[in-house]
């Protein structure tokens, strides 16, 4: 098979679908590899790093139109959907449930669309989607506490405090993987942390690894209210897999806030669990409203693309070479957390939670792939 490896483009997108190592893995088992010219600079990784482990370069066009399998980071953008072809496979985080226009767009083009944030593995977990949650969330810790800086137009408070002045109030919406990884940092640094969720078992499971230094409370309308209302920091960890996030912070709740609190939604790549937010920049991360500092930034993890990159490879590199060595339907047959990922194919949506979204129809995988 010859598998494509594209230079993202998305506004500040730094990191590779794979790395050196990956090429190595793929060249030893018979496939091709093309990687586009400067693909890995953003990561730090040279083209001679590719072509010493047996890839060939190429121009943009190239990669796409030789390419059975087009490996990347991010969803398509719209310049790149022409260069899509029918039959064609996509592995990338796609987020359809967030963009009708990218979904009908793949749907014209013919192509075979899996989603990294919908494949699941033996025991039902997103093995695609944690490494770039577990960025995620220790990276809104990371961009809010700058942002709560007066330099900013933030409060001007210390996460941590100081003796005799107290933390920052850090409210991390939702404890799954971005959430507890949120919670991580924020304990770490010493702050009076928050965590709701409506997930019992989950509840329990943070207090009992963070050894009670958070506080757990059960997500209602009127708790989130309370919590929403005295945050210093808040945190949209929301996910429901492969559908939108629901929106749970209502802008009156925002209009509450402290002025120059930080609202930081990781849930935007799946539309937000903020009223108030919308998708926003590296180069312009943050906007306000009702004196709250909202960041949106979508592709959070390219901010630090060495890390990022190995900890996305690591995870999807074996899912490539199944589908490389086995074909999209056999490895589809073999691995039904791997058939879980394909949200469109040939024309037809197969991912129900996203025609949900639309209100349109699909069908499962097997009839159509």
């Amino acid at each position: 098979m010859i598998i494509g490896v594209p230079k993202e483009i998305k506004e500040g997108e730094n990191r590779v679908a794979l790395t050196p190592a990956g090429v190595d893995a793929l060249v030893r088992d018979g496939h091709t590899v093309l990687v586009e010219i400067g693909a890995g600079g953003g990561s730090g990784l040279t083209d001679d790093d590719y072509r010493q482990q047996g890839a060939q370069t190429a121009v943009t066009d190239e990669v796409f139109a030789r390419s059975d399998l087009i490996v990347k980071v991010k969803e398509p953008l719209r310049e790149e959907w022409p260069l899509l072809k029918a039959g064609q496979v996509l592995f990338t985080y796609l987020h359809l449930a967030s963009s009708e226009d990218l979904t009908r767009a793949l749907l014209e083009r013919g192509i075979i669309g899996i989603a990294y944030e919908t494949v699941r593995d033996r025991n039902g977990r997103l093995p695609l989607l944690v490494p770039m949650s577990e960025v995620a969330g220790r990276m809104s810790l990371q961009m809010a506490m700058r942002f709560l800086e007066a330099d900013y137009g933030g409060r001007g408070i210390l996460v941590s405090g100081v003796p005799g002045v107290p933390p920052a109030e850090v409210v991390v919406l939702g404890c799954g993987v971005v959430g507890l990884n949120a919670a991580k940092v924020a304990v770490g640094l010493g702050a009076h942390v928050t965590i709701l969720d409506i997930d019992h078992d989950r509840l329990k499971y943070v207090d009992d690894v963070l050894h009670g230094n958070v506080i757990t409370v059960y997500s209602s309308p009127y708790t989130l209210q309370r919590a929403v209302r005295y945050a210093d920091i808040l945190i949209g960890a929301v996910l429901i897999p492969g559908a939108k996030a629901p929106v749970l912070v209502t802008e009156t709740m925002i209009s509450q806030m402290k002025p120059g609190s930080v609202v930081i939604d990781v849930s935007v790549d799946q539309g937000g669990s903020v009223e108030t937010t919308h998708p926003t920049t590296h180069a312009e991360p943050t906007y306000r409203v009702h004196d709250v500092i909202h960041c949106g930034v979508p592709n959070m993890p390219a901010s630090v693309p060495r890390t990022s990159t190995y900890a996305l490879t690591n995870a999807t590199l074996p899912y490539v070479r199944t589908i490389a060595s086995k074909g999209l339907r056999g490895a589809a047959e073999i691995d039904q957390g791997m058939a879980e990922g394909i949200n469109v194919a040939h024309g037809f949506l197969t991912y129900p939670a996203v025609a949900e979204s639309f209100g349109m129809e699909w069908k499962n995988w097997d009839q159509v792939v």
